[in-house]
């Protein structure tokens, strides 16, 4: 009995090549293959689904109008990411009323790999719990809301989130420290009940910047 072989899946850098040579076929197959990935990214920062289908196309626009610049050094989906959260927060910064948001079904920050072992959403497991997440990262500065969208929600390693943002690998450690940990000082402070019983208070609060 032969078993069925699945169709081979064509390169990014093959549909690149044949978009940048005119092919919107090829174009088509880079929006479809990574258009839920930025979509969920952008419901991220926008609740509202016709406002994100509007962003989405706003970055695929974009991504059209400079592919011609990319330049296969890193993955195609680190230097999408990168287009899509600069249009996120460029979105924000021009509708400062519209906040960070986050899905209700995604919203326990996760642990594992290499993450730090202290996370503090380890109380955060249940959907009940959900709101609080979303309080929390919303009040958060925007550089520390979008990396730990990054890591926690879009899982990128740290190497990926340094290409996306276009920072050093050290500059993402630290400030995902500093991230998770003005979320711990945000729990202990406003939701003290939700942190597991016997956890260490957090020290230094209100040095991080």
């Amino acid at each position: 009995m032969f078993a069925l072989q699945r169709p081979t899946e064509i390169p990014d850098a093959e549909l690149i090549t044949g978009a940048l040579a005119g092919s919107e076929a090829a174009f088509a197959g880079l929006v479809d293959r990574y258009k839920d990935r930025v979509f969920r990214l952008l419901g991220r920062y926008c609740r509202d689904q016709i406002e994100c289908e509007d962003l989405a196309q706003d970055v695929f626009l974009k991504v059209f109008r400079k592919l011609h610049t990319f330049q296969g050094g890193s993955a195609f989906y680190t230097w999408l990411y990168r287009i899509a959260v600069n249009a996120a927060t460029d979105h924000l910064s021009k509708a400062s009323s519209r906040r960070l948001r986050l899905v209700e079904d995604d919203a326990s920050l996760d642990t594992g790999g290499d993450r730090d072992e202290q996370n503090p959403a380890a109380p955060l497991m249940t959907a009940e719990l959900a709101k609080v997440t979303r309080e929390i990262v919303d009040s958060l500065p925007e550089k520390f809301r979008t990396i730990l969208v990054l890591r926690e929600f879009e899982d990128l390693s740290y190497t990926e989130i340094a290409e996306v943002l276009q920072i050093q690998l050290g500059t993402v450690e630290s400030r995902l420290f500093r991230a998770r940990q003005r979320f711990k000082d945000a729990l202990e402070r406003l939701h003290p009940e939700l942190l597991p019983a016997g956890a260490p208070a957090s020290q230094g609060r209100g040095t991080s910047r």
